[in-house]
């Protein structure tokens, strides 16, 4: 092959993928941004993440996620909310197909799931970061509101399980929310300082289902 043949099909190939990123819609580019902010925040949290980092991810220049979301803050409070959304979402539509919540509760808390839902990179790393951040005046309404959209999908699952007879009927759906979301959130630190960690965080799993469907 020529040089001048390769130096062509060099510059063909490079106008074709001018061609794709110019067809992107707004709608598309903001979600292929949201994507990689969202595997970029998980893995590095808010303070050490650069929007440089996210804009190579991407392939764009920094100007272009400015240009779609105006501060690095106001692209973090869009990743949080999508993925919030996604989550409590899920929970919802696993019941709503039938799964028993306290099938789902055993799942979800499942020391495994829960270590690998937490890790580096993950969407309970995502989360656990958005919780440390309540003191930024940028962040703090969104991170409550994050709080408040678990709570408030706990606490329809506790609903969804009393009407169902699976769980205790004195119950307060929205104390045993903010119970699970605390048990949730305090599950790094268990990580960090708990002995024999895995066998006693079994045995916390179980006593909490056991507390909600003792009769």
């Amino acid at each position: 092959m020529s040089e001048s043949t390769s130096r062509a099909e060099s510059a063909e190939r490079g106008r074709g993928e001018r061609a794709k990123r110019v067809r992107m819609t707004p709608a598309q580019r903001r979600e292929t941004i949201l994507t990689a902010a969202t595997g970029v925040f998980a893995e590095t949290g808010y303070q050490r993440t650069r929007v440089s980092a996210i804009a190579a991810r991407v392939g764009v220049s920094e100007p272009v996620v400015f240009q779609n979301f105006g501060s690095k803050a106001a692209l973090y409070r869009a990743v949080v909310d999508r993925a919030v959304s996604g989550v409590c979402e899920t929970l919802t539509e696993a019941v709503e197909a039938g799964r028993p919540v306290t099938d789902l509760l055993a799942g979800f808390l499942e020391p495994g799931h829960m270590e690998r839902f937490h890790a580096r990179g993950s969407l309970g790393f995502l989360f656990a970061d958005a919780f440390t951040l309540t003191a930024e005046p940028e962040l703090r309404e969104a991170v409550h509101a994050a709080h408040r959209r678990f709570a408030d999908t706990f606490a329809e699952l506790v609903r969804h399980g009393q009407r169902a007879g699976d769980l205790r009927q004195d119950l307060d759906p929205q104390v045993a929310a903010w119970w699970l979301l605390s048990l949730l959130h305090a599950r790094t630190f268990r990580a960090a300082v708990m002995p024999e960690e895995a066998g006693l965080e079994g045995q916390l799993v179980a006593m909490t289902l056991d507390t909600l469907t003792r009769r």
